[in-house]
């Protein structure tokens, strides 16, 4: 077995099952629906037709319409933009500040790792959701400020993950050799710590993408979100629950959109685990 076959086969071990290839394959159909939206969808997602309102799935409207005559399978497509780009936005804000923060916490120990880590466990402390929904309210109700408020409440797992493996890192004989040879603290985080950083930090990073879709999609939900008119999961269910009863489609159809992405992230973020395990 050739080099390349060998690092090749924990993923093929890893994605080769049947839910782990079927959840990629889910996912990667989530963005690449997203990006053809323009193209996919058969009308404009602000599109109003009184005369269509809430009507059933059918072949001129797939997934059914709103109680504006708008096309639900349009806005599905169109929605899945802002849904997805704030579920990385909140990956991305807590994951870069995150991982700074602890790989620099861990690299130095000492009063500067104490005190970072006291603060990283008071926001530990305080209900996520229920901060999240303070700072929105106070920057004001949009998905811009809901990814905001998201990402800074993720810094402190980031910090943690980072945190713990930075502390296994530090008294390496590679950090060691490099602290010998004159390398200052920022040159052993940038080319020593935080490459050894990325594996776990990957997986904790598809792990954390279902929760922020979740967590996007019930601020939206709740009107702290995206506003409307635009399209966006969590908005369409909190507009539609309303009408439940009588028109199913309307919030059944984008839950199991959010249930889907979710739940493939997830199963997705576990193979992960399996292909980057370090004792592999």
């Amino acid at each position: 077995m050739t080099g390349s076959e060998m690092s090749l086969s924990p993923w093929r071990e890893a994605f080769g099952r049947p839910l782990p290839m079927i959840a990629a394959i889910v996912l990667g159909c989530v963005f690449l629906l997203a990006l053809l939206a323009p193209l996919l969808a058969p009308y404009p997602p602000n599109a109003i037709d009184l005369d269509a309102m809430l009507a059933p799935p059918s072949l001129s409207h797939l997934a059914g319409t709103d109680e504006l005559g708008r096309d639900i399978f349009s806005r599905l497509l169109w929605g899945a933009r802002p849904s997805l780009f704030a579920a990385l936005a909140i990956v991305g804000i807590g994951a870069s500040a995150g991982v700074i923060i602890g790989a620099f916490s861990g690299l130095k120990a000492g009063i500067a790792d104490g005190v970072i880590m006291r603060i990283m466990d008071v926001m530990l402390a305080l209900p996520g959701l229920v901060m999240a929904l303070a700072l929105t309210a106070v920057l004001g109700p949009s998905l811009v400020n809901a990814v905001i408020a998201l990402g800074i409440l993720s810094i402190p797992a980031y910090t943690r993950v980072a945190r713990g493996a930075a502390l296994s890192l530090r008294n390496r004989d590679y950090v060691d050799a490099a602290r010998v040879l004159g390398a200052g603290d920022g040159h052993i985080l940038l080319r020593h710590i935080l490459p050894n950083v990325l594996p776990p930090l990957a997986v904790f990073m598809s792990f954390h993408l279902g929760g922020a879709i979740l967590a996007s999609s019930a601020l939206s939900f709740i009107g702290l979100g995206a506003q409307p008119p635009t399209a966006e999961w969590g908005a369409m269910i909190g507009a539609g629950r309303e009408f439940f009863l009588i028109a199913w489609w309307y919030v059944t159809i984008p839950g199991i959109a959010i249930l889907l992405t979710a739940l493939s992230t997830n199963i997705v973020g576990d193979a992960l685990r399996d292909v980057l395990d370090p004792r592999r």
